[in-house]
């Protein structure tokens, strides 16, 4: 069976759903847009401003997602800082369980029927060798661009944080080595006068500017920050900031917890513009894990840039013991 309609919460639990059973699987399968978190995140983030432009299609099996499809259509991007973007192409977000391989054969054929006309653009994972050789049959070939040194792949990372209840894991001694094998955590440390808050307790408009401030030509508002909050899987209590001694927010970070697969998921994280190299960040990661792990979560991850040409914030994960998990594998098909 399957459903075509526009991007709804429910879809997105139906789509978290089957991301939390293939992660349970195989998780290298599932790229950064069809995580629990980036789920949540792409659909709370863009809903309001963008949702009209999405389209979708549901594939069932004995009443059981087993594989979706989330287009994105041509559409016009507003930026705050004044600027408009004409994208004109169309992206798929997608997930196949790799039980039901076979589906992508028709995925493909319902984003093509989809986007008649347009260049078109997809992220596969690269370790699906299956369904990147699905992609090629038809016609879909690697997007040098994207995959070029100052291209715009992404990467997932991911490090184990240990049991919970296992307090002999946690560690005060504020060293800075490795500790991901051991599921040792360092404790963060911030400059003199600044302190973690919750969005809970600082507020919309608090955690509105504090993703503002790191990303100033972005598309973030109010009512984006409101569809983050109705995104099946927001906890207001794991949604960090770091508040500057003037009151700034200075940082902003959100962890998504997939209680099944005690998985938690980085989405977004990000500093002040003004306030970077101060070890925000790094304070920011750390204070997110001991709070994803005291809601449950054993095991951590975070989408970042993968291209060499962009190394700051895939080398600052590793610094505080992430690993690459897996990598997309961006691929496109001319207009025609």
């Amino acid at each position: 069976m399957t459903t075509t309609d526009p991007v709804t919460a429910a879809d997105v639990r139906l789509m978290q759903a089957l991301a939390q059973r293939v992660v349970a699987v195989r998780p290298e399968l599932v790229n950064a847009d069809a995580s629990f978190g980036g789920l949540a995140w792409n659909w709370g983030r863009a809903r309001a401003a963008e949702g009209a432009a999405w389209r979708r299609r549901l594939w069932f099996s004995g009443g059981e997602l087993v594989a979706w499809g989330w287009a994105w259509l041509p559409r016009r991007v507003r930026r705050r800082d004044g600027t408009v973007q004409d994208v004109t192409g169309g992206y798929l977000a997608h997930q196949v369980h790799p039980g039901h391989a076979a589906l992508v054969d028709e995925v493909i054929d319902w984003f093509d029927a989809t986007t008649p006309g347009l260049t078109r653009t997809v992220l596969p994972s690269a370790a699906d060798e299956s369904g990147l050789a699905r992609w090629a049959a038809h016609g879909y070939e690697p997007d040098l661009a994207e995959l070029a040194d100052d291209g715009g792949w992404t990467q997932l990372n991911h490090r184990d944080l240990g049991d919970p209840s296992d307090h002999s894991a946690h560690s005060d001694r504020g060293d800075r080595g490795d500790h991901s094998d051991r599921g040792e955590l360092e404790r963060p440390v911030l400059p003199p006068g600044f302190r973690f808050r919750t969005a809970a307790e600082a507020g919309p408009e608090a955690a509105v500017q504090a993703h503002v401030d790191a990303w100033p030509r972005g598309t973030y508002s109010l009512p984006g920050y409101l569809g983050v909050r109705e995104a099946p899987g927001y906890r207001g209590d794991l949604h960090l900031l770091i508040e500057a001694p003037d009151g700034t927010m200075a940082g902003s970070a959100i962890m998504w917890l997939d209680e099944v697969n005690r998985t938690a998921e980085f989405e977004p994280v990000g500093t002040h513009v003004a306030h970077r190299r101060r070890g925000l960040g790094r304070a920011l990661l750390l204070q997110g894990m001991h709070s994803a792990r005291a809601a449950g979560a054993t095991h951590m991850t975070v989408a970042s840039a993968g291209a060499a040409g962009d190394p700051g914030a895939r080398e600052l994960y590793y610094s505080v013991g992430f690993r690459e998990l897996s990598r997309d594998a961006p691929m496109i098909k001319p207009a025609g």
